[in-house]
């Protein structure tokens, strides 16, 4: 092996029957990695992995499991079968798995009663994290280090966005509205009907998604914060704008046909399936992005073969108090208090 060099290890990826989850999982598998896939309907994941030449039938190396993230109890029945299934820890977990609802008139409800795009997006992701921590920490993975070997560390990794960013333009732009929680009065009173905004203000689809990617992006630097001595690395990333990704299905269809034209001519910010896929697969498995607490970024203009950096966060990602207070909210919603 290569100075520096990790052997290939176990993946588990939510969300990928298309887009940057399904691309995440070719461009591990293609590195040596066995990857899990977690989702709605593990037959269309096949059925999506194939139509990219990703191998069918063979489980060692790409095997599918079901688990609905906006369903806490599927969540945790899919994370039980999970590990009593797993001969060998996993050493990743990519927390991709989303929903984006922007034209909902009112809010659609999760099974425990909670909006979809929070339920889905960060309650499902929260607490799936905790079922499977405890496993995480057993990775055995090895690394090359030059002159002798090692045991990589484990990575929890977290799909971000620029729109819940504030230090960024995306993070500012005012429709619907920038990402913001507000008070926490709608975690706080139980974030069940009327309530459908953690703020407890009035329903927004698109900010409800806005707001549920920013959670994802604290839980990040939480998790930093509450577990600097585990062996895991926690980061999240940004790997650019997919315009072209079935996440923007619900969006109106002039939407859907110009919004990948103008992040190509205007804005630069357009990276396709494939790249945005890789560079997953690179904050998973990469020893150059072994650095827990970081938020990944290629900045907004793409340039070809532009390096990664950590992107500057904002401090409704950053601000340990209300980082505090999302935690402990989170952990009574999802149940694990």
């Amino acid at each position: 092996m290569a100075s520096s060099q990790a052997a290939p290890g176990t993946v588990l990826i939510t969300g990928t029957t298309s887009g940057v989850g399904l691309y995440a999982a070719k461009a591990l598998v293609d590195r040596g990695w066995r990857v899990i896939t977690a989702n709605r309907s593990p037959i269309r994941a096949e059925a999506a992995a194939a139509t990219i030449g990703l191998p069918t039938g063979r489980p060692s190396q790409l095997q599918h499991i079901y688990m609905d993230l906006g369903d806490l109890n599927s969540v945790r029945s899919g994370a039980e079968d999970l590990l009593d299934s797993l001969e060998e820890p996993l050493d990743a977990l990519v927390c991709n798995a989303a929903v984006y609802l922007p034209r909902l008139r009112k809010p659609r409800r999760s099974p425990q009663g909670y909006e979809i795009s929070m339920a889905t997006n960060h309650f499902g992701h929260f607490l799936l994290i905790h079922l499977l921590i405890d496993n995480l920490r057993k990775s055995n993975r090895p690394v090359w280090r030059g002159r002798s070997w090692g045991l990589e560390q484990p990575r929890i990794v977290i799909l971000g966005t620029v729109t819940a960013n504030y230090k960024e333009l995306g993070g500012k732009i005012p429709i619907p509205a920038p990402a913001d929680l507000g008070d926490l009065s709608g975690f706080n009173e139980g974030f069940l009907s009327p309530i459908s905004m953690a703020s407890g203000k009035r329903f927004k689809p698109g900010k409800a998604y806005k707001d549920s990617k920013l959670c994802n992006m604290i839980t990040t630097q939480e998790l930093h914060r509450r577990y600097k001595d585990s062996p895991i690395l926690f980061s999240s990333l940004y790997p650019g704008c997919v315009a072209n990704t079935k996440l923007f299905r619900n969006t109106p269809k002039l939407f859907q046909l110009l919004f990948p034209w103008f992040q190509k001519l205007i804005t630069g910010g357009f990276v396709s399936e494939s790249l945005a896929g890789n560079r997953v697969a690179q904050v998973v498995a990469d020893p150059e992005f072994g650095i827990s607490g970081v938020h990944w970024s290629w900045g907004n203009r793409q340039k070809k073969d532009r390096p990664q950096f950590s992107q500057e966060l904002s401090d409704r990602v950053t601000d340990p108090v209300t980082s505090k207070r999302v935690w402990e909210l989170t952990m009574e919603l999802v149940g694990l208090n």
